[in-house]
């Protein structure tokens, strides 16, 4: 097996949290199978989770107004963002694959992580009209995401009919809307649910289900969306009539046919 290089991303504030026991394991496991692995722990790192126009550094010629996709291009292009996200940006275009662990709070990232995104993945490093174009072709293409996120709600409750939804709807932003987006192949996600009440039985069994996850980090099938300039769409980005199997609908249809990972 190739060595290769992953980022990992924790978000729990607490350092004896299951999330943060789950990074230290994964980072375990990826460096015991010859992976070279960094880790952004960002609560320990003090991230600063807005964006404002202190990012962008002075001498903007963006206007007298912040407008944050023209302010973030110039300053990424002309190397004038502050040293903390030009250094998670080097991270990410080290890496051969990124690793976010996180709680899932109200249904989405903790906004300390959601900054990272906000903050790291800025026009003309990971979109906008400087860059190649999103989903699939986007210029973080060749890399793979893998989500681990814990929840304290039953793993029935995120089922087809359960009354959160199921999780990789519930991921789906992060799935599709980040990682895709800018070209990441993502990986199904992996999912602790019931976290607030983990035996050491079941703790046993998660450690050995995301060790399973992470030697296939490079193997393991990427969830099937479709490609924006695969032929599925039209000029206005809209889902050519008929491509998708009957019955499916919502996020499903961006997904092309095939077996359901999980």
């Amino acid at each position: 097996m190739n060595a290769k290089k992953v980022l990992v991303v924790s978000a729990h504030p607490e350092p004896l949290s299951l999330n943060a026991v789950l990074a230290d394991f994964a980072v375990g496991q990826l460096r015991a199978a010859g992976h070279e692995v960094r880790v952004s722990d960002l609560y320990a790192m003090k991230w600063k989770a807005t964006v404002d126009a202190d990012d962008y550094g002075e001498g903007s010629d963006a206007g007298p107004r912040l407008r944050v996709m023209a302010a973030s291009q110039e300053a990424t292009l002309g190397g004038r963002l502050t040293p903390d996200v030009a250094a998670e940006q080097e991270k990410v275009r080290w890496a051969d694959a990124v690793v976010l662990q996180f709680p899932l709070w109200w249904f989405s990232a903790p906004a300390i992580l959601k900054g990272w995104f906000d903050r790291v993945f800025t026009a003309g490093f990971a979109y906008g009209p400087a860059v190649p174009p999103p989903y699939s072709e986007g210029v973080l293409a060749g890399r793979r995401a893998l989500v681990s996120v814990t929840a304290g709600a039953r793993e029935t409750s995120f089922s087809d009919r359960g009354i959160h939804g199921e999780m990789a709807d519930v991921l789906y932003p992060i799935q599709h809307g980040l990682f895709w987006f800018t070209g990441m192949a993502p990986l199904p996600p992996f999912a602790v649910c019931g976290a607030n009440e983990l035996s050491e039985e079941r703790f046993a069994a998660v450690r050995e289900a995301y060790a399973a996850r992470l030697d296939g980090l490079f193997t393991d099938e990427t969830v099937p969306f479709r490609s924006l300039v695969g032929g599925d769409y039209d000029h206005d980005m809209r889902l050519l009539p008929g491509v998708e199997e009957p019955g499916v609908g919502g996020f499903g249809l961006h997904r092309r046919p095939g077996p359901a990972l999980v």
